[in-house]
């Protein structure tokens, strides 16, 4: 039993396969045509579409949204019934179908027409109602679905989707659409805070330890034990920094001596610490910890000392 359903999935997988590739024979002039219309449009773009194309539609909706297009969706029935204001002048439609030929998109494009907006299919069919009565036309016809009665919506839902994420891709580079920009549109969740936040986000919240080069031995235990990250700063008198102190460089000393009376900071700190200035992004941090296997940056600006920013931070944050 479970040989034949592991063969119907792959069987099913290849024929989903083969339907996207063939779908670039249908990335045409008149692809090009709706991308240039919805980027050179003044408005939203609002999709409809009726049963499983019309959860297609929503997600395209959701795509185009959170990719710097802004985008509604108006289901094919409910349109008829009064969501047909939420047309405006400057709008561009978009109708999803595989056939073109369902009852409730008849009824639909008749009124659409008659607010003049152009009206773009992504359908199935090139010579059904809705393509005809298009300006434009996104081809997205196979040859058969995954469904052994070629009956249930599967490859062509999958090919309405690709399309739509081919739309939405060729028009966040036509409006130079970054990571900046994406992390606007996402700042909840991890996703949003490895596009956002900052390593200043960070530093601030903690304790910012720092020692003289003069300071004694028992200063810079109690100031790594107080402040609690493990390391301390050493600093000039203009608060430039010097170097790092670490818990581990505590334990190599004392490892290493014999006599611990007059050790002070210059004896034992590391000079040159690996540093991050506070505007920089904290998934940036977490490269330069992994880098160089360490636990702690030190945040400095033009070498002036900000404060420290610890691992613990970003997995605090959900980062890691």
């Amino acid at each position: 039993m479970s040989s034949s359903i592991i063969l119907s999935a792959k069987k099913t997988v290849q024929s989903q396969a083969a339907a996207i590739a063939g779908l670039e024979n249908f990335i045409t002039e008149e692809f090009e045509k709706a991308v240039q219309t919805i980027h050179q449009s003044k408005g939203r773009v609002v999709i409809s579409g009726i049963g499983k194309s019309a959860i297609i539609a929503q997600k395209i909706v959701a795509t185009l949204n959170s990719t710097g297009t802004p985008a509604l969706f108006m289901h094919a029935a409910d349109a008829i019934h009064g969501d047909l204001g939420m047309i405006q002048k400057d709008d561009v439609v978009i109708v999803v179908s595989k056939s073109g030929e369902s009852p409730e998109i008849k009824v639909l494009i008749p009124l659409i027409k008659k607010f003049n907006n152009i009206l773009i299919a992504i359908v199935g069919n090139t010579k059904s109602f809705l393509a005809k009565q298009s300006n434009i036309i996104i081809n997205t016809t196979v040859t058969e679905e995954a469904c052994p009665n070629n009956l249930a919506p599967t490859n062509s839902t999958t090919a309405q989707m690709v399309m739509g994420d081919a739309l939405a891709v060729a028009l966040m580079e036509l409006n130079s659409f970054n990571g900046y920009d994406f992390a606007k549109y996402h700042p909840g969740g991890n996703l949003g805070k490895r596009l956002y936040l900052r390593v200043e986000d960070l530093y601030k919240n903690n304790a910012q330890p720092k020692v003289s080069l003069t300071a004694t031995l028992r200063d810079i235990i109690v100031e790594i034990t107080e402040k609690r990250l493990g390391v301390t700063a050493v600093t000039d008198a203009n608060n430039n920094i010097v170097g790092i102190i670490t818990d581990g460089d505590l334990r190599r000393m004392l490892e290493k001596s014999d006599n611990i009376n007059n050790i002070i900071a210059k004896d034992i700190y590391s000079p040159n610490p690996k540093t991050i200035v506070p505007e920089e992004l904290a998934v940036n941090a977490l490269a330069l910890f992994k880098q160089y296997d360490i636990s702690q940056l030190v945040v400095a600006e033009n070498n002036q000392y900000r404060g420290i920013v610890h691992i613990h931070d970003l997995v605090k944050e959900g980062i890691i």
